[in-house]
């Protein structure tokens, strides 16, 4: 196993920004920039050994700041925080205090704000241990950066074992009451990219979800069964799109009430024989099968477009902080943030 660092490219301000390769012992290679802590490919190999790359992203940074895609912005593999997903009208109560903040998508503030942990740089460190090769990035977010109260040290460590386990660990300590969701925004698609997502089988240990209106939860958890978000056994994800205007995009409530590593479910495609099973110590996974990615001409080619990837994004719930009966994501000074998720490939039996 090994890890190696190269130039990835300048911001417009000249900042640098390196490409960390994670490799192991089976010829699986993972790429992560220090610009939002960016998954921007992972190689894995089908049934037959053939290698692809199995995520939206692209090989250059000047198409990660290009205005088609920043416009139709799809976070293909950053980090996402201060928090994950939506907040209601971009406002809470915390502490006593009403706090307003950017409203970003419709009226509602989603994954940071304006300019979060996505488009920031990060400190990353490589790292190479007996049973691992990985990269921690790591990111001071100041006090009311986005608005969000406190101070607040988050890192994130990346790391790929023989295996073929892609972990990611999440950290974060803060000097004031805040909050804190952060999770990973890769996109997969396992024939390569070479077809859409939509004949992909998912499973998930979710029974239920978080009912929602404009995908805002209304606070209630309702059974999944006898409806199109059953994935509690293995279903294409477009078997029952009829239905869904805009496919799917809904948090999932894991079985997971004590926070270890469990198992959450697997995403497979028959065609190249690819599976990606998750674990996580979240409680909650978002299912979003890219309606709104953007077609996009990379190098001539028209690439991308709607299902052109589908995303599970580990996390807990989105609006968390007002709705009082889910899971919290205030962080407190004293408390460490920790969660883990941890992405295993394989080949379907």
């Amino acid at each position: 196993m090994k890890i190696s660092k190269t130039l990835f490219g300048r911001l417009t301000d000249g900042q640098a920004v390196y490409l960390y390769t994670l490799q192991n012992d089976n010829g699986m290679e993972i790429n992560i920039m220090n610009y939002g802590a960016t998954i921007t490919s992972i190689v894995a190999p089908d049934r037959n050994g053939h290698l692809d790359n199995v995520v939206c992203g692209f090989g250059k940074l000047e198409d990660y700041l290009n205005e088609a895609y920043l416009s139709g912005y799809p976070y293909f593999g950053c980090i996402v925080g201060r928090v994950g997903n939506r907040i209601r009208d971009g406002r809470f109560t915390l502490g006593g205090k009403e706090i307003q903040l950017a409203v970003n998508n419709g009226p509602n503030h989603l994954h940071g704000g304006i300019t979060g942990f996505d488009k920031r740089l990060w400190h990353g460190e490589g790292m190479v241990e007996e049973e691992k090769v990985g990269v921690l990035f790591s990111y001071f977010s100041p006090d009311m950066e986005e608005n969000y109260p406190g101070n607040l040290n988050v890192s994130c460590l990346y790391s790929l074992n023989n295996d073929n386990e892609l972990a990611i660990d999440y950290f974060g300590t803060t000097d004031q009451t805040t909050l804190i969701n952060l999770t990973n925004h890769t996109y997969f698609n396992l024939t390569g990219g070479k077809e859409k997502i939509l004949d992909h089988e998912l499973a998930l240990c979710a029974n239920a979800m978080t009912e929602a209106v404009d995908l805002i939860p209304t606070g209630r958890i309702i059974p999944v069964d006898e409806t199109p978000y059953d994935f509690t056994q293995f279903k294409k994800l477009g078997r029952d799109l009829a239905g869904l205007k805009e496919g799917y995009d809904l948090n999932f409530v894991l079985d997971n009430e004590d926070g270890n590593l469990v198992y959450a479910g697997c995403l497979r495609e028959s065609g190249s024989g690819r599976q990606v099973e998750v674990f996580t110590t979240q409680p909650g996974i978002q299912l979003y099968t890219g309606y709104w990615i953007p077609e996009l001409e990379i190098d001539g080619e028209k690439k991308f477009g709607s299902y052109s990837g589908v995303a599970l994004e580990t996390q807990h719930y989105p609006d968390s902080v007002n709705q009082p009966s889910f899971p919290s994501i205030i962080l407190e000074p004293g408390e460490k943030y920790m969660q883990t998720t941890v992405y295993r490939f394989g080949i379907m039996e």
